[in-house]
């Protein structure tokens, strides 16, 4: 006996919704949101690790962001590359330090010291950070890294050279390089317990000003 074909099975099959696309953009946006949430977890666990030891390890940091190595070694794929990512945010947030401080406004000195004053409570929280960078990378990079807030420096030490307040017997480069010198030493010191952090801000305020004081 031969079948019968219902006339309604090709209209329902017709009516019957297709399977949801997935949405590729969505997608991708949330593994690009996840990816920045674990970047950030990282770096700012890395800030904080680097500070206190400039030893520190990937798995130390992987474990404090909240993540495993893998993931880690995803974003960085090594400690060095970690250790870049870690200055250029440092360095990023210290030029708004900087700017905040208005180093083109007021008389030389005044305004020198009041950027050194600014600065120094941004530097203390770094801890050894500047010891890890230079014990990892090398120096001349690590300098690099801070061409931009030290370009403040050299802009406020040429406008006291020309007033008369800063020294001109000495070439400008050296004095932005011990400038520079000094407030990582610093920074060094107080991170190794040698200097009271409380203390560093008006001890590298009147050493730098000693330094860069015209001879009358």
């Amino acid at each position: 006996m031969a079948q019968t074909t219902d006339p309604q099975t090709p209209q329902r099959q017709a009516a019957e919704p297709e399977a949801p696309k997935r949405d590729v953009r969505r997608s991708a946006g949330h593994k690009r949101a996840d990816a920045e949430r674990n970047i950030e977890a990282i770096i700012s666990a890395a800030t904080e690790y680097f500070a206190r030891d400039r030893d520190a390890s990937m798995g130390e940091i992987a474990k404090a962001a909240g993540l495993g190595r893998v993931t880690l070694y995803a974003h960085f794929a090594s400690r060095e590359d970690l250790l870049r990512a870690v200055l250029a945010r440092t360095i990023a947030d210290a030029d708004g330090v900087i700017e905040a401080a208005t180093p083109a406004e007021g008389p030389p000195a005044e305004a020198f010291a009041r950027v050194i004053r600014s600065c120094w409570p941004f530097l203390s929280r770094l801890g050894s950070l500047h010891a890890a960078a230079q014990h990892a990378l090398p120096a001349e990079e690590v300098r690099r890294f801070h061409d931009k807030p030290m370009g403040y420096m050299e802009r406020l030490i040429a406008r006291g050279r020309t007033d008369g307040a800063f020294r001109t017997d000495l070439p400008a480069d050296w004095l932005v390089t011990t400038v520079y010198t000094l407030l990582h030493a610093a920074a060094d010191e107080a991170a190794a317990g040698r200097l009271d952090k409380d203390a560093v801000g008006d001890i590298l305020e009147r050493t730098l000003l000693a330094a860069l004081k015209a001879e009358r």
